[in-house]
């Protein structure tokens, strides 16, 4: 009986760990998709993609919470206006695909973490396009990062 129980209580702690060893990993991959959405748009005319940029965790606002966020800097001749109104029609809700001007490689919109991009951003014609991702599953209560 107590080699059972001690079986038991083995199984349940190894569950447990896997479950706290898999969260980050899953939900590093949730915020990797939510980039890569942005990253298989087309880009609008006289505009090249630069590089993307995506993480999982406790990024903005107050409280516990995990929250995704993917990016892509992009280099464009279009205004900031015109690309708001290209991306708009990708967007499926307010979080999704929003623009802004980018003027260095400081991710601003990321309070609680220093995020850059790794390109030198010179001039007024970087702009970063950005989603929030969302999760169903257990994993975001387990993952340290949002809490």
């Amino acid at each position: 009986m107590k080699k059972l129980l001690i079986t038991i209580i083995l199984i349940v702690v190894i569950i447990f760990l896997s479950v706290l060893v898999a969260a980050p990993i899953v939900n590093d991959n949730i915020a990797k998709k939510t980039a890569d959405k942005l990253v298989d748009l087309p880009l609008p005319s006289n505009t090249e993609f630069i590089e993307t940029v995506y993480l999982a965790g406790k990024l903005v606002g107050n409280g516990n919470g995990m929250q995704y966020f993917g990016a892509i800097l992009i280099k464009s001749g279009l205004s900031l206006e015109e690309l708001k109104e290209y991306y708009l029609k990708f967007a499926k809700d307010e979080w999704e695909c929003m623009v802004e001007r980018q003027i260095d490689t400081d991710i601003k919109i990321i309070e609680h973490r220093k995020v850059t991009f790794k390109t030198n951003v010179e001039g007024d014609n970087y702009y970063i396009i950005y989603s929030w991702g969302s999760n169903n599953t257990i994993f975001h209560e387990f993952d340290i990062r949002g809490h």
